[in-house]
């Protein structure tokens, strides 16, 4: 089943999908729907018969052109309490939206794709995720200093991301960064660690990030460090890299 209304776009998935509060699941279904609200990935609605939260009505509303009224409620399951972390439609602009509701993702304490743990937001079926080791020569400077010089990069193909080149930290100037404290996390790689430069008097935030322990299918990119061509002059044998 397929429908769509404006730019939201509505498909029927396969995978079982638990979402978690207070310790048990708040819902479980093996009948989900992925909803693309915006166009870069989908959020999961369920259908009310799987939901074992109690859904209490807040009196608020909320109104999309595309996907209609839906009263806003709190979730509630033995003793744990999300407040306004559900989408009930009542009046949908999408007929197949009728009968779910959208449990917001950071208000569940965990969500699952079948026994696997999915973080940020659900996976995109639509995208892809190659990391493919290669003997190229990768070579990234900066303000003319050379960061990294390797023939070992891996590199990571991701659906409407340029490739980004990860380099064996024996191949990166790891004297000129430092960890920094920020941290961001992919439901496709997981979760990464940034590090500044440190160049002369010269400090650049978050230049550099490595993904220490990622999800299986980016496994091959573990421990190695990734200068992006945004923020250096990176060359693959000798060239700019394609995007």
């Amino acid at each position: 089943m397929a429908e769509a209304r404006g730019r939201v776009r509505v498909e029927t998935g396969t995978k079982r999908v638990r979402a978690y509060l207070g310790g048990r699941p708040a819902a479980d279904t093996t009948r989900p729907l992925l909803v693309w609200e915006s166009p870069h990935y989908p959020t999961y609605y369920l259908p009310l018969a799987d939901v074992a939260a109690d859904l209490d009505p807040t009196g608020a509303t909320e109104r999309s052109p595309s996907r209609g009224t839906a009263e806003v409620c709190d979730v509630r399951l033995e003793g744990a309490t999300a407040t306004g972390a559900a989408l009930r439609y009542t009046e949908p602009a999408l007929e197949a939206l009728r009968g779910h509701v959208r449990l917001d993702w950071q208000a569940m304490e965990a969500w699952f794709e079948e026994d696997e743990e999915v973080f940020v937001h659900p996976r995109d079926p639509y995208v892809r995720i190659d990391a493919l080791r290669s003997t190229r020569h990768v070579v990234a400077t900066f303000d003319g200093a050379v960061l990294a010089d390797s023939h070992a990069p891996v590199i990571l193909y991701e659906t409407g991301l340029p490739p980004r080149h990860y380099l064996p930290a024996t191949d990166v100037r790891l004297d000129l960064l430092t960890p920094s404290a920020t941290v961001t996390h992919c439901p496709y790689k997981g979760s990464t660690r940034y590090f500044d430069l440190h160049l002369d008097s010269r400090v650049e935030r978050d230049l550099a990030w490595s993904y220490p322990t990622p999800l299986p299918e980016s496994r091959p990119i573990a421990g190695l460090v990734c200068l992006p061509a945004e923020r250096v002059d990176l060359t693959v044998d000798g060239r700019p890299p394609g995007r």
